[in-house]
């Protein structure tokens, strides 16, 4: 990939984002699947996408699910679906890239109180982010329909003999984490959103179109309030009108160059 070079319009435009962003109560940044382009992760759709090179998953996921958790079980540890294969080598492939790592240091600099992913990569994780809402699960974790106690699969031994999994704290089924199609989104990541768009008066948006529900309402909620948004999007996306302030370009180098002012900034300060 060429390197992008960032003209003086944009560069100021980044400076005065790191401002709204260093002097903001409580920033919270909402990102989806363009945060990822640069690990090689497409997008699901349109040219090039996950589910347009490998297909869609079933829009009944869920209820699917419900009806046999065994049989998806078996499907979930052999998947004979080409999109299931060609998602889990994808992400497997995958690493953090400079987008992920400004966004885990801006939040290390208490810029960023929390960040709320569209995203079931893992990789904001991976880059270290610590105040993280998976709105839509990860792709590397199981989760109990009942309690909605999330487990990493290394310590969580499956028995292929007896599936689907329980719980071991209150007994319910145990699924992927990933919040397939028609499966309510965990009550509690959802609360966690809603608190955080609430306190939020500053959100930074990067790599999504805001056409995803419930997640798009989220920076028209923190607008509404009286907030400051910032889009990052290297295209013009949905909240380019509701956007306070725009950054046009790829995650990676704009978010560096945040990154940089924002340390400016407080050592200024």
């Amino acid at each position: 990939m060429a390197e992008f070079r960032i003209e003086a319009a944009l560069e100021a435009a980044i400076a005065e984002a790191a401002r709204l962003l260093t002097q903001a109560r409580s920033a919270v940044a909402l990102t989806g699947a363009g945060v990822s382009v640069e690990s090689g992760i497409p997008p699901f759709r349109g040219p090039g996408g996950l589910w347009t090179k490998f297909g869609e998953p079933p829009l009944d996921g869920y209820q699917r699910f419900l009806r046999d958790p065994a049989k998806a079980w078996r499907e979930r540890l052999n998947p004979a679906e080409e999109w299931a294969r060609g998602l889990h080598e994808t992400l497997t492939g995958a690493k953090p890239n400079a987008g992920h790592q400004a966004l885990a240091e801006l939040e290390s600099l208490g810029c960023l109180k929390a960040l709320i992913t569209q995203n079931v990569d893992d990789l904001h994780r991976q880059a270290g982010q610590q105040a993280l809402l998976e709105i839509h699960g990860n792709h590397y974790k199981l989760r109990c329909l009942d309690c909605h106690t999330r487990f990493d699969p290394k310590h969580f031994p499956i028995d292929e003999e007896n599936l689907p999994p329980h719980c071991p704290g209150c007994g319910g089924i145990v699924k992927g984490d990933t919040v397939s199609f028609g499966e309510p989104i965990p009550p509690q990541v959802l609360r966690g959103c809603y608190d955080a768009v609430l306190r939020c008066d500053c959100m930074l948006v990067v790599g999504t179109s805001a056409t995803v529900f419930p997640a798009a309402d989220f920076p028209r909620e923190v607008r509404s309030n009286g907030g400051q948004v910032i889009e990052v999007n290297p295209h013009q996306s949905e909240l380019r009108g509701v956007a306070t302030l725009a950054l046009c370009g790829p995650a990676g180098a704009v978010l560096q160059r945040l990154l940089e002012h924002a340390r400016t900034l407080q050592a200024a300060a």
